[in-house]
């Protein structure tokens, strides 16, 4: 099988630990022979996309349960959250080594690898997850980064800027502000989270450089400003605004420019 294809099929399975063991098989089996690169988009096969459990109950972003990390639950109820952003994560990457036929080869094997560190991830999240006496799908999830995937199912470049440069380097600002939370917490589950989170963080780095790198060559191809055209995109597609405290330093090692740096310090 292709290997878009299989990001596809993996894309479509609703369980997550099916889900899981298909991104990273596919992943695996790469190899190093060169890709097929011809188109393999038909006109039907958005069905089934993506596949999810019935479990987390979806609810809007501002109907999701407080997760004070004070409390056994409340540090249940936050490690689900992030294994939720690391399970959409999964398909988020495989939708886009699928989705988007014409690119270089390079590209679908950037986001395969991202698809499987992602599938890492949240695997490492479960376990800590079940070890707290837990499932995935105990506790409710948003539907945030899935609906702006949906918005920017038909341009790639709103995808690279908004996907990965937005929704998801928003998690270089949020992580280190939830172990300082965990870490005041100072349980054995707290430490052990945020040992998982330095991994998350490491590789989240390593995924928005991705988003960085291809936003930057489609710009180039398309022969489009690439700020100006990001802060249009941005109010086409009414992404969330952007909030301080930024990661400044995490945000440079993902390859964000220093114009762009200033401008998220501007009052």
């Amino acid at each position: 099988m292709h290997p878009r294809l299989g990001a596809l099929a993996a894309l479509r399975l609703t369980d997550p630990e099916a889900k899981v063991a298909a991104t990273r098989a596919t992943f695996a089996g790469l190899g190093a022979q060169p890709l097929d690169l011809r188109a393999l988009r038909t006109g039907n096969d958005e069905g089934g996309v993506p596949g999810r459990p019935e479990r987390p109950l979806r609810v809007s972003a501002t109907a999701v349960g407080k997760r004070s990390p004070f409390t056994p639950e409340g540090r249940a109820a936050l490690i689900h959250s992030i294994c939720h952003i690391e399970f959409n994560a999964i398909n988020l990457a495989l939708d886009a080594a699928w989705r988007f036929d014409g690119m270089p080869e390079d590209f679908y094997r950037d986001w395969l690898r991202v698809a499987d560190e992602e599938a890492q991830h949240f695997t490492l999240l479960h376990d800590h997850l079940q070890a707290m006496g837990h499932r995935y799908g105990d506790f409710t999830g948003h539907d945030g980064l899935w609906s702006m995937c949906e918005k920017t199912s038909d341009d790639i470049v709103a995808r690279m800027a908004l996907v990965p440069r937005t929704l998801e380097a928003r998690g270089l600002d949020a992580t280190p502000l939830i172990q300082a939370k965990l870490r005041r917490v100072n349980t054995p589950d707290a430490l052990a989270a945020c040992a998982i989170l330095d991994i998350i963080l490491r590789d989240e780095i390593g995924h928005v450089a991705v988003g960085n790198r291809w936003y930057r060559w489609l710009c180039e191809r398309d022969g489009l400003d690439p700020i100006a055209h990001y802060r249009a995109l941005y109010r086409r597609h009414e992404a969330p605004r952007l909030k301080a405290p930024f990661n400044l330093e995490a945000r440079a090692l993902a390859g964000f420019s220093d114009e762009e740096l200033g401008a998220l310090q501007q009052p």
